[in-house]
């Protein structure tokens, strides 16, 4: 992997377009999180109530640093911003890559969606970007988001216990996981099976 991880790109299939995360996308981004008010999701980082320009500068921010390339997730149908997800952690000289940041409106949770991005994104990782692994983390009690993942075919790899302290001063366990290059057949295999069931 090199600087490309960096350029800017849009994915788009499966019923859903992943476009670059833009200033513009604020309002958008506040319907979506207000679907199912998900700021009340206490394991979880989406945008505050209010606060989706915060959370754009900072993904932004994150992508001036070379560490980030966050989207916003449009439906292909209708066109509406349903989410937002990123390859974050970019590490160019040992190949790896995380995807998180992940949240969804709540009227598409256990939809084809998460599925749809998920193949958009790793198809990009491992086959345009050469990555050898691509990680996923999440908090321990995000049960929910623990189920998504390991759905996907990506095996637990550990928890960090104490991982970071979160905005009330509590500590976050996080539960890492992963996809290497060697298993991305099958994942993608699976993938596409259940996209075909889902469509």
């Amino acid at each position: 992997m090199s600087n490309s991880w960096l350029e800017e790109i849009s994915l788009e299939g499966y019923g859903v377009r992943l476009e670059p995360m833009r200033p513009s996308h604020a309002s958008d981004l506040e319907a979506a999180v207000a679907d199912g008010e998900l700021w009340n999701l206490w394991f979880t980082l989406v945008p505050d109530q209010g606060a989706a320009e915060g959370y754009i500068a900072e993904a932004l921010e994150m992508q001036a640093c070379g560490t980030a390339l966050p989207f916003v997730i449009r439906l292909q149908d209708s066109g509406r911003v349903v989410g937002s997800t990123r390859f974050c952690h970019i590490d160019s000289a040992n190949q790896r890559v995380e995807i998180g940041y992940t949240w969804l409106a709540k009227s598409v949770q256990r939809s084809f969606v998460n599925a749809a991005c998920k193949q958009l994104l790793l198809t990009h990782a491992f086959e345009d970007r050469g990555a050898i692994a691509v990680e996923f983390r999440t908090h321990w009690h995000n049960r929910a988001s623990r189920r998504a993942i390991e759905r996907l075919g990506a095996k637990q790899d550990g928890v960090l216990r104490q991982h970071r302290r979160d905005p009330d001063g509590s500590y976050r366990d996080t539960v890492v996981f992963s996809i290497l290059n060697s298993e991305w057949p099958s994942v993608r295999r699976g993938l596409l099976a259940d996209l075909s069931v889902l469509d």
